[in-house]
């Protein structure tokens, strides 16, 4: 007769060490959040008590941009364009909504709602902040560019920090692994792009730009940590934030296996009259259906 008492001393020490990293995940993807919330509460009291090292670089950018903004007209034109069109906010919007349609179709519920609502979350969290604080746009000389409303936090980066946020965390299960640096560094010179198209077109200040990526920041980390919760709770397997929210969505089943059902290649739970007997000969056999069995022909 042999023993192994190794086997489930070893897959306790890999559960315990899957756990060990995703409680770390989970407190990381919290820390983000509330590192970024407290910058962005940091911020916008040195904007309120009009703090003069903010100020002087909030000028400062804006009229060194400006003179080179009407120095190259072309290059103003490109911004505009970039500024305006592909990184426009009703565009990013449309492409978060599409997506959001598409997880719905492919039945991947909870998903599609996690989208849905980091979005929306997103944007009434900017639009509130401008209404409380109504900081005033620069004025500018010669503006090349005018917006309307208030400045602080930039509409334009916030919306881009949450978009591409979403975009990312949602598709990256479909992209190969060799292609997901590309797209991660896509998405930062995105959301980078849209904060230096609005200084440079002179429609926002320096922190009003880096209060939109704190407080995107802090709604996609507060979501997402919701997201991965749900998951732990659902028993769902683990994730890493380079692998997307949902791994699962690459594969037939979106929602990922039921967790009450039992894993491929698992026996699920023993039905009546096949419980192990001990053999005295041969350790363990299955029992057959109850009652006598064949005569021996011996």
């Amino acid at each position: 007769m042999s023993f192994r008492p190794a086997a489930p001393a070893a897959r306790r020490r890999t559960r315990q060490d899957a756990d060990r990293r995703f409680g770390i995940r989970l407190f990381g993807s919290v820390a983000v959040g509330a590192v970024a919330a407290v910058l962005f509460g940091l911020l916008l009291v040195l904007v309120e008590s009009g703090w003069h090292p903010l100020r002087r670089l909030d000028a400062g950018a804006a009229r060194w941009l400006n003179r080179a903004a009407l120095d190259h007209p072309a290059w103003t034109g490109t911004l505009r364009f970039f500024s305006d069109v592909v990184w426009d906010p009703l565009t990013l919007r449309a492409a978060v909504a599409l997506l959001t349609l598409w997880l719905v179709y492919r039945r991947a519920w909870r998903l599609a709602a996690w989208a849905a609502v980091t979005a929306v979350a997103g944007g009434l969290t900017g639009l509130l902040a401008k209404t409380v604080v109504e900081r005033a746009r620069p004025v500018l000389p010669d503006p090349v560019a005018h917006a309307p409303g208030f400045s602080f936090p930039s509409g334009h980066a916030m919306t881009a920090t949450t978009s591409f946020a979403i975009l990312l965390l949602v598709l990256l299960p479909m992209v190969r692994r060799g292609l997901r640096p590309l797209c991660w560094a896509v998405a930062a010179v995105s959301v980078l792009g849209v904060g230096f198209t609005r200084i440079a077109l002179g429609v926002h200040w320096f922190s009003d730009v880096v209060g939109g990526w704190m407080l995107g920041l802090a709604v996609v980390a507060l979501t997402g940590w919701s997201f991965e919760a749900w998951r732990a709770d659902a028993g769902m397997g683990r994730t890493e934030v380079a692998e997307g929210l949902e791994p699962e969505l690459s594969g037939d089943d979106p929602e990922g296996p039921d967790p009450e059902d039992p894993a491929p290649g698992r026996p699920g739970p023993e039905s009546p009259g096949t419980h192990p007997r001990r053999s005295p000969a041969h350790g363990t056999e299955p029992d057959g259906p109850s009652g006598p069995g064949p005569a021996d022909p011996r």
